[in-house]
């Protein structure tokens, strides 16, 4: 099993056990995924058993009235309701944490750099491609067309950039893997170069609504080709 479908499956399920569960012996990255996922699903396990107390409602005198309107009988409610709202509440309010705990960036250049260096596992070296499905499904909500004829595509998921899922996909360059981001919802008004300390890219403006981001190892031959070839090719889902 390789990192990414490791990390597919055990986001899935953090406590279950399946075929390929012993990769994270030999993989400290996702070992670090996995407790992360765990820890998370401990949360939520125990603010879904918050411990709400019985509700109860005093009895009101009878009112004698005779010209009070009877009303249609509303049903009382009883504790499940207020316990799945409690519990509703405390979800809510850890994953607002754990968003407001997310680091901010000052450019979009910035947090593309920075999400490179938190996905380690996306830049290795590879010979086996992605199947067809998974990269058809990872593609289907925001791409209508986009030329796949850039080389073996190795990995592809949907992560995270400025607080929308993208398509992350990775191909293996004549250096090294070559990074590629989707992201149908950036728009940018030109090119804008990324530079890191061993690694080189761009963010090129795609149609009107959107840009895409190529980085790879500096020197690498196939960065301008595959720019060229993706800003030619993508067009977005409307």
């Amino acid at each position: 099993m390789n990192c990414q479908d490791y990390r597919e499956a055990i986001a899935a399920e953090p406590h279950g056990v399946f075929v390929g569960a012993s990769h994270a012996d030999e993989c400290a990255a996702c070992a670090a995924f996995r407790d992360e996922m765990i820890a998370l699903d401990d949360k939520i396990a125990r603010a879904l058993a918050v411990d709400v107390p019985e509700l109860s409602i005093p009895e009101l005198p009878p009112i004698e009235d005779d010209n009070v309107v009877a009303l249609p009988f509303r049903r009382r409610l009883t504790t499940t309701p207020w316990l799945a709202m409690a519990a509703t509440v405390v979800v809510a309010a850890l994953v607002g944490v754990y968003y407001l705990n997310q680091p901010s960036y000052g450019s979009l250049s910035e947090e593309i750099l920075a999400h490179l260096e938190h996905e380690p596992q996306a830049l290795r070296v590879t010979d086996v491609a992605v199947s067809e499905d998974r990269l058809a499904r990872l593609l289907a909500r925001d791409v209508e067309t986009m030329d796949r004829d850039m080389g073996l595509i190795s990995y592809a998921r949907s992560c995270v950039i400025n607080g929308k899922r993208v398509p992350h996909l990775v191909i293996q360059g004549k250096r090294g893997p070559v990074t590629l981001l989707l992201l149908p919802d950036e728009p940018v008004e030109s090119a804008l170069p990324l530079d890191g300390e061993t690694i080189e890219g761009v963010i090129l403006p795609v149609g009107e609504s959107g840009s895409v981001a190529v980085i790879g190892e500096r020197g690498e031959e196939e960065l301008r080709k595959i720019q060229k070839k993706l800003s030619d090719s993508v067009k977005w889902k409307t």
